[in-house]
């Protein structure tokens, strides 16, 4: 019979998580939600279930968890008559990576409610499996082009880690997040804890983005060793920016506004000063709106051409 929490179900018997040499894995929590630009933390942790052994280890009660009035469930009405509902899932997986290596994954929903007791909860999990290390992935968007190469930066309270990402070295109040709570409190209880963020394009953040869930991945081997292979996702990446270039190519107005970015970029690299590209408060990119709208708009088109029947 499984092991229950309020909050969550445990799998019974639990797969083993701890390597040859017996060292406990790395947790790595993927959540969907507040800081997922480009739908690279969801997509490349679809990607790690799909292209790795992957076990399921709990299940989160999404009732518990989720306010479905702030994030309805698709439902399907087919024949008169709903069908389906796809509610909202949250779950921890024992994942082996290429090499063989075991590592835990949390993904799927943010949770909207009880934070403290979904953290405590994670807490609970990540003792009983010994857990040595807490990633957390995110995906922010910034003023940055299309053109030039992703960033990651980091942030935890390990700085071994973070040798091989860009750091902010300034002070900063912005919105919280679980996984942001995740890292504070397991933090507090001994965890070494590390934030890996992507920068993604602002203009594209609402489109799913496979060169950030690469960037990603491979910003995860290099700080904690995980192999990822990397599947169908340098495809889809080639065939979304083939994509892009023939939108910007198409309009002027786009080209000023990309080309603009990319002086922005530019300079910023070769000043090396700790200048942000975050899109600060009250800051604009002269027809940045419109960029995203003919983006978004485009790329919504191409979905239809290459799937005219799909509702």
């Amino acid at each position: 019979m499984d092991e229950q929490s309020h909050i969550y179900e445990l799998e019974f018997p639990a797969p083993a998580v701890s390597d040859q040499d017996g060292n406990g894995p790395v947790l790595i929590h993927a959540l969907d939600g507040f800081a997922d630009a480009g739908h690279a933390v969801r997509m490349l942790a679809e990607h790690m279930r799909e292209n790795l052994t992957a076990e399921l280890v709990a299940s989160f009660d999404a009732d518990e968890l989720i306010d479905y009035r702030s994030r309805r469930p698709t439902m399907t009405f087919d024949d008169n008559r709903f069908v389906s509902a796809d509610t909202p899932e949250l779950n921890l997986y024992a994942v082996k990576d290429s090499t063989g290596r075991p590592f835990l994954l949390l993904s799927g929903a943010e949770p909207d409610l009880k934070w403290e007791a979904f953290v405590n909860a994670v807490g609970g999990l990540a003792e009983r499996f010994g857990v040595r290390r807490v990633v957390g992935l995110h995906s922010v968007p910034m003023a940055v082009p299309h053109t030039r190469p992703l960033t990651v930066s980091g942030h935890g309270n390990t700085p071994a880690l973070l040798t091989d990402v860009r750091t902010w070295d300034t002070k900063m109040k912005m919105p919280g997040s679980a996984s942001a709570l995740l890292e504070v409190r397991l933090g507090d209880r001994g965890y070494e804890t590390l934030g890996l963020a992507v920068h993604v394009p602002h203009y594209l953040a609402q489109n799913g983005y496979p060169d950030a869930a690469l960037a990603l991945s491979a910003a995860l081997r290099r700080t904690v060793g995980l192999q990822v292979p990397d599947g169908e996702l340098p495809t889809e990446a080639s065939d979304l920016r083939k994509q892009i270039d023939e939108q910007v190519a198409s309009s002027s107005e786009v080209s000023a506004v990309v080309s603009a970015l990319e002086t922005q970029y530019d300079e910023y690299v070769h000043a090396g000063e700790p200048k942000e590209l975050l899109i600060a408060e009250g800051e604009t990119i002269p027809t940045g709106d419109d960029l995203a709208s003919e983006f978004e708009k485009f790329l919504a088109q191409q979905a239809e051409d290459e799937d005219p029947g799909e509702d």
